[in-house]
């Protein structure tokens, strides 16, 4: 489980957090959801430890971010941008080094790098060099060096930016599976469609604040429409900065 306890962040003239609270539960697909600027990269990068919050509390897990980082960190998968893979490297090399570098022993890398390639079905490529691979091969290699030390919770920043809509559908149905198997998957977006087809809660932000929480048909109660585009736009008070 993640949570998050009034976190605040100011970079420079801007307020990017303001008084941020809500929790993502185990089991679950929780979307933060908002436009452009709202602070959704600004809350994931201070839940990784990769910013410090002004003010608040950020736990994974229930262990504080920046009391225990390197605890916290073993428990949470970052995805990252699946075009910055070290294309030299195979699949089974990339997937490898990062379980070694969560702080598993070689053999417990080699065993737990397999696993990752046999979920994400990557046992065709795992040792072709990464240079040249498609976007889906890509971004099942970047997922699969997210979950190699099996953590609790997974993070993605605006996922599927760039992946073309088979690559989309595939990531999908990953995470898909990583809630069915228990995990908490948290992630950031400001497209419409993916987040009512994803999401069991909806976390709408704007200006470092949380607007609205609940799923995509209790937003669409709350504010009274038929669409979560609708409400988002009424939630939040403008549509500038959102993708249908």
């Amino acid at each position: 489980m993640i949570e998050v306890k009034h976190l605040s962040k100011r970079i420079g003239d801007v307020q990017a957090l303001d008084d941020l609270s809500f929790k993502a539960l185990n089991g679950q697909i929780t979307g933060l959801l908002g436009p452009n600027g709202a602070g959704k990269t600004t809350c994931l990068r201070t839940l990784f430890g990769l910013l410090q919050p002004d003010d608040g509390v950020a736990e994974i897990d229930g262990i504080d971010v920046r009391k225990d980082p390197i605890a916290a960190k073993q428990q949470l998968g970052l995805f990252p941008d699946p075009f910055g893979l070290y294309e030299r490297l195979t699949p089974r090399e990339y997937i490898s080094y990062f379980a070694e570098l969560s702080g598993l022993s070689k053999a417990q890398a080699k065993d737990a790098t397999e696993r990752a390639i046999q979920m994400l079905k990557l046992d065709d490529i795992a040792d072709r060099r990464c240079k040249g691979f498609s976007q889906g091969q890509r971004m099942k290699t970047a997922l699969a060096q997210a979950i190699v030390h099996q953590p609790t919770n997974v993070i993605l920043d605006e996922p599927t930016r760039g992946l073309d809509v088979m690559s989309t559908r595939l990531l999908r149905s990953n995470l898909q599976q990583l809630k069915e198997q228990g995990h908490c998957v948290l992630f950031s977006s400001h497209v419409m469609q993916e987040v009512a087809a994803l999401c069991d809660q909806v976390i709408v932000m704007a200006k470092g604040k949380v607007v609205a929480v609940g799923s995509p048909e209790k937003l669409c109660e709350m504010a009274g429409e038929t669409s979560l585009e609708e409400a988002f736009i009424k939630l939040i008070g403008s549509d500038e900065g959102i993708a249908a």
